[in-house]
C-alpha cells in the first residue's frame, strides 16, 4: 500500500554540489521484527524536497526484504548509500557495514555522516550506527536490539528519547510501532530548523517490507511533503494516512492526536465512488462508477477495521451497528485504492 503526496519525486541519482551539501536529514530509525521477519524506517526532515526533484521522500531508507534495513544522513552522498546496499546485499552484519562506510567515505569524510543499521543475521536481530564527529548539532543515535534511532539538527536528545520510548511501550506490529516512533518526535523544532515554522520537520514517511516483497517495492509506504509557506504539521498528517490504511490495537493511537487529513496533499483518486448519506444513520450507500472487483474495508478513527466485504456492484451496507463516530471507507480493485470518509450520526 503506497500513498504519496502529489508531487511524485524521482529517485536519486546524481546529485549536485549543492546538493550534496544541503541535502541533510534529521531524525529517523530503522527496525526489524525477527518474528515476522519485517523491516522497516521511518524518517523526516526539515529540508524543503520540492527543491530536490531527484528524491523520492522516503530516500535515506533503504529495505532489504527479510534482511534488514540501512538509513543514510547527514551530508547524504548517494554514493554512500549505493556501497551501503552493496555490503548488505553482501550479507556482511551491520557492524562490518559501518566500519566499512567509515573507511571508504567516497569524499574521505566520514566525520560528516550518519548511518543506522538493523538487520537480522541468522534470524536474530542485529544492530549498529555511526554518527560522525562533525555533524550538525545536536547529534547522536540510541542503539537497541532490533532497532536503531539517530539524529542530528535536533532539538536535543528528548527527541530520540521520545522515539524510542513510543517505540518500546506500543502495541502492535512493527508499524505500529514506528508509526508511534515517530509520533515521539512530534514537537515544535524537533529539526531545530523548523522552529520558526511551529512544526517538527517538513517532510515525513514510514514504509515497512514483508519478507517477500521486492526490494524497492514494500508493501506499506506512506509520506508526505508540506509547503514551505504555511507548513502544517507532516507527522501528524502522516498518522492520518497511516491510519487509512494500517490498523493498530485502540490504544495504540490516542484517538485526539489524530486529525482530519488535508485532502488537496493526498495522491488518492477519491472519484472512484459514490458514498452517501454523509453523515449516516443506519444504511450506507456505494455507488461505484467503474465496474470491477473491490474489497472492502472500513476503518474507524484509530484504524480498527470494523467492516470489510468483497463488492462488484453498488450496494447498500448495514452501519446501525457502528458506534458514532469518523470513519474511512475504502475500496481497493485492480487499479488502485479509493478512499473516502464519513461521519456515523
Amino acid at each position: 500500500m503506497h500513498i504519496r503526496p502529489i508531487l511524485a519525486l524521482a529517485l536519486p541519482f546524481l546529485l549536485s554540489p549543492l546538493m550534496r551539501v544541503s541535502a541533510q536529514d534529521t531524525f529517523s530509525m530503522v527496525a526489524v521484527d525477527s518474528v515476522t521477519g519485517e523491516v522497516g524506517g521511518i524518517g523526516a526532515s526539515c529540508v524543503h524536497m520540492a527543491q530536490f526533484p531527484q528524491f523520492e521522500t522516503d530516500f535515506l531508507s533503504e529495505l532489504f526484504p527479510g534482511k534488514g534495513a540501512i538509513n543514510s544522513q547527514a551530508w547524504y552522498l548517494p554514493e554512500n548509500q549505493d556501497y551501503a546496499r552493496s555490503l548488505m546485499n553482501a550479507g556482511y552484519a551491520p557492524s562490518v557495514i559501518i566500519d566499512s562506510l567509515v573507511a571508504n567515505d567516497v569524499q574521505g569524510t566520514p566525520e560528516l555522516r550518519q548511518y543506522g543499521i538493523a538487520a537480522l543475521v541468522d534470524g536474530s536481530p542485529v544492530t549498529a550506527a555511526h554518527t560522525g564527529s562533525g555533524t550538525d548539532d545536536y547529534k547522536n543515535h540510541i542503539l537497541g536490539p532490533n532497532y536503531s534511532i539517530q539524529g542530528n539538527i535536533l532539538l536535543g536528545q528528548q527527541v530520540l528519547d521520545s522515539m524510542e520510548y513510543n517505540f518500546l511501550n506500543t502495541e502492535g506490529d512493527l508499524a505500529c510501532k514506528l508509526m508511534a516512533a515517530l509520533q515521539g518526535a512530534n514537537m515544535i523544532g524537533a529539526d531545530s530548523r523548523c522552529a520558526p515554522r511551529g512544526t517538527s520537520s517538513l517532510f515525513a514517511f514510514l514504509k515497512v517490507a514483508q519478507p517477500n516483497d521486492s526490494f524497492g517495492t514494500p508493501s506499506l509506504l506512506v509520506s508526505i511533503e508540506t509547503p514551505l509557506v504555511n507548513p502544517f504539521e507532516p507527522i501528524d498528517s502522516l498518522q492520518s494516512l497511516f491510519t487509512l490504511v494500517h490498523g493498530c490495537p485502540a490504544d495504540s493511537v490516542p484517538e485526539d492526536t489524530i486529525p482530519d487529513v488535508p485532502q488537496n496533499i493526498l495522491e488518492i483518486e477519491e472519484e472512484g465512488f459514490i458514498l452517501f448519506p454523509n453523515p449516516a444513520d443506519d444504511e450506507l450507500t456505494i455507488q461505484l462508477k467503474e465496474t470491477g472487483e473491490y474489497a472492502l474495508v472500513i476503518r474507524d478513527i484509530n484504524g480498527r477495521s470494523v467492516y470489510e466485504d468483497n463488492l462488484n456492484a453498488n450496494a447498500t451496507i448495514d452501519v446501525s451497528t457502528l458506534a458514532a463516530g469518523k470513519y474511512t471507507l475504502g475500496l481497493k480493485g485492480a487499479e488502485g485504492v479509493y478512499l473516502k470518509h464519513w461521519v456515523k450520526n
